[in-house]
């Protein structure tokens, strides 16, 4: 396993500093060397608490937002364009306490990703995952839509 650069070590850093981060009480806990695997968490405060008192739906999708792009921008490198499009939560229920939430591209699945790319030059891709509380029940279950295509122009389609 590699280890992480001082300059990717910063970046990491700083996102425990990004200011919507920051004021929902969202932490970066873990991320793999690699950049294959985030962990972010939550607990709930007064500060990100919605009417009834659980975590409001904003900042339980705001800890989940980049996490699949930053995977696909670091794992794919430069000769790629990629770019969040579509975001879907569905809150299953009420969410107390410290939720977590996981992201993981595998190597295989980006080895597919490269080479569909090679061929097809772009396309859209679904990557999903939960959100759950410290007794692993699901709270909330994203759906992220990313777009990917090669660097450079893309053909002119007529028609």
């Amino acid at each position: 396993m590699k280890k992480i650069s001082w300059k990717k070590r910063f970046k990491i850093w700083l996102f425990n500093f990004y200011p919507p981060y920051v004021g929902a009480g969202i932490r970066i806990k873990e991320i793999a060397p690699d950049f294959s695997y985030f962990r972010s968490e939550m607990n709930l405060r007064f500060y990100n608490r919605n009417y009834v008192g659980v975590h409001f739906g904003g900042s339980l999708y705001s800890m989940c937002d980049p996490f699949f792009m930053l995977i696909l921008l670091e794992r794919l490198g430069s000769d790629y364009i990629v770019w969040d499009k579509a975001g879907n939560m569905i809150f299953v229920k009420p969410g107390m306490g410290k939720v977590i939430a996981e992201f993981r591209i595998s190597d295989s699945e980006i080895e597919r990703i490269k080479e569909e790319i090679e061929l097809k030059k772009k396309g859209d891709y679904l990557f999903t995952t939960e959100v759950k509380n410290e007794e692993g029940e699901v709270i909330a279950k994203l759906e992220k839509t990313v777009y990917i295509r090669k660097r450079g122009r893309l053909p002119v389609q007529n028609g």
